[in-house]
């Protein structure tokens, strides 16, 4: 996969959820903190506010997203004074689809896409930790065509659901996301939101073409000198750039990827332990449990073995 698909499939973890909320006047809802949620919110009819503890409100149009990557707090409400409550129980509960109906009908009507995303902390990548704890992405006319088209058709799926409703979903949710991402880091390479040294990387055609390459096929046995010449740069012009725009020089970062990318497929398939040693890159076991021991302080066997009796315990 590109480096920006390989960031979605990394965090997420099983199903994600969405509901389409009607909010009647007066009306507020506190979203609390859940660091294993990225949450988003979309308004489709009407507006709002929104309202963090460290920012004054802001009001929301029709269009307009907000999006919790790390899953901190925030609040939408009628007026920016509107009491807040949380009453609204499941208002997008993950792993599942459908209608909520807030306040007493009769009032004006705001209409919201509320959804998030299980997420594991320990798999994020890096590039998340500089996106903003809220981050909130106006409607603009004659821009974002594509993710303003996923938005619309991800409102018509939850407001009349049909056949294929559960499987168009959670596809339209990562399309979703995937256009909040493209849409946050092209905005921040042309310093809308302040300049990040992930979306630097991203806009520099060497460096994401070296990120492609090892995100692409994390098996290939890599070298500072065979990536260099992929982004067409000396050895040393290369490693300087490279760490210096993402934190990490380029056999460190290629290492904490093949084990990040390992620790998924522990996760999330039987496939034994030789064969993912070889897909993240390892011809030996042994070199492969060593250096995944370093990265996480645990063999992968028992890696494994946690986290699917963890996920069997959680399901129903």
């Amino acid at each position: 996969m590109d480096l920006l698909s390989d960031v979605i499939v990394s965090m997420r973890t099983g199903q994600p959820g969405a509901g389409r909320v009607q909010w009647h006047e007066p009306w507020g809802h506190d979203f609390s903190a859940d660091p294993r949620t990225a949450g988003f919110l979309i308004v489709v009819r009407g507006s709002g506010w929104l309202r963090t503890e460290d920012h004054q409100p802001v009001e929301l149009g029709v269009g307009d997203v907000v999006f919790s990557p790390r899953g901190d707090a925030y609040a939408i409400s009628s007026e920016p004074t509107t009491p807040l409550t949380t009453e609204v129980a499941e208002l997008a509960p993950t792993e599942s689809f459908g209608s909520v109906c807030a306040g007493t009908p009769g009032g004006r009507t705001t209409v919201t896409l509320c959804g998030g995303y299980r997420v594991d902390p320990t798999r994020a990548h890096p590039l998340l930790g500089e996106l903003p704890a809220i981050l909130h992405l106006p409607a603009r006319a004659g821009h974002r065509h594509q993710l303003q088209m996923a938005i619309e058709a991800l409102s018509a799926e939850l407001e009349t659901p049909t056949l294929g409703t559960d499987a168009l979903v959670p596809a339209l949710l990562d399309a979703l996301l995937l256009y909040v991402l493209r849409a946050w880091f092209d905005t921040a390479r042309g310093g809308g939101h302040g300049a990040t040294d992930w979306a630097a990387a991203l806009a520099d055609r060497a460096m994401l073409t070296a990120l492609d390459a090892m995100h692409r096929n994390p098996a290939h046995p890599w070298t500072v000198p065979n990536l260099a010449a992929q982004s067409r740069l000396s050895r040393a012009a290369f490693s300087r750039r490279f760490a210096g725009l993402t934190g990490r020089p380029p056999m460190a970062y290629l290492t904490w990827w093949r084990m990040t990318l390992a620790a998924r497929l522990l996760t999330d398939s039987d496939a034994p332990l030789r064969e993912v040693a070889l897909r993240v890159g390892y011809t030996s076991e042994f070199a492969f449990a060593a250096a995944f021991r370093r990265a996480h302080d645990i063999a992968p066997g028992r890696y494994r073995r946690q986290r699917q009796s963890g996920r069997a315990a959680a399901l129903p």
